[in-house]
């Protein structure tokens, strides 16, 4: 395997990034001057993410990258190429965007579980399988899912979130096998499960909830994982939760 270029700072993907836990994660990493691709396909609010992590960099370390995911199935191809006109190479890929519908399994429409699985298991997957050639290049590289207590084995389950949870539950799955796969490019493979967070997403979904959690403390903490944490992991599904299962 080709010998990379060790980097003091990295280079990192983040889907979802305009907003929620993807957003914070992404102002934390600007922090310390981490060169950061974020993505989304809402482009006001990405933009402004992207401009407020370059301001706290002090320096254009931030690019925006307006994409929808459910696109790379049609043309991986153009994904790549675009990815190239950002970065020629990267570090960590964080799987951060996801949807979440709730609705009970009997009225669930087949189309809004296709879509679940779409975003959540699908979409993540063959952005793996795309930025793979970029991560093969980096010696401390990774890739972080980001699924649910949802798809936890033994928590908590949710009336109303049964194909949202088997979507994430998928990925789960998905991050153990990959991680096995993955060992002779040195590419470690985890999933982070968090708990309720105050996010849009959230309350969207369950109007009036307080979540015991705001994005912006779980931001700092993904950074931390993303960061150090990753480097003690391989193929493990890590619950971030203050609540019992």
């Amino acid at each position: 395997m080709h010998q990379a270029k060790r980097f003091e700072y990295m280079t990192i993907l983040i889907t979802g990034a305009s907003r929620g836990i993807g957003a914070q994660l992404a102002l934390e990493l600007a922090k310390d001057k981490h060169k950061l691709i974020l993505l989304s396909r809402n482009k006001p609010n990405l933009d402004k993410i992207t401009k407020g992590c370059n301001e706290l960099a002090g320096e254009e370390l931030a690019f925006s990258m307006v994409y929808d995911l459910k696109e790379i199935e049609a043309s991986p191809e153009g994904f790549t190429d675009l990815l190239k006109q950002l970065t020629p190479e990267l570090d960590c890929l964080v799987n951060n965007a996801g949807t979440l519908i709730r609705n009970p399994f009997e009225e669930i429409p087949i189309k809004d579980s296709k879509e679940l699985f779409d975003v959540n298991f699908f979409a993540p997957a063959m952005l793996i399988k795309a930025t793979l050639p970029f991560l093969k290049e980096s010696d401390n590289a990774s890739i972080v899912n980001v699924i649910s207590m949802a798809a936890v084995q033994g928590s908590s389950k949710f009336s109303g979130l049964s194909m949202y949870s088997a979507s994430k539950g998928a990925l789960a799955t998905l991050t153990e096998c990959l991680a096995e796969e993955f060992i002779e490019y040195n590419i470690r493979v985890n999933a982070l499960a968090f708990g309720a967070v105050q996010t849009e997403m959230l309350a969207e979904a369950f109007p009036g909830y307080e979540a015991p959690t705001t994005a912006k403390e779980m931001g700092k903490f993904f950074k931390w994982f993303v960061l150090e944490g990753s480097k003690h992991f391989n193929g493990k599904l890590l619950p971030v939760s203050v609540s019992t299962p």
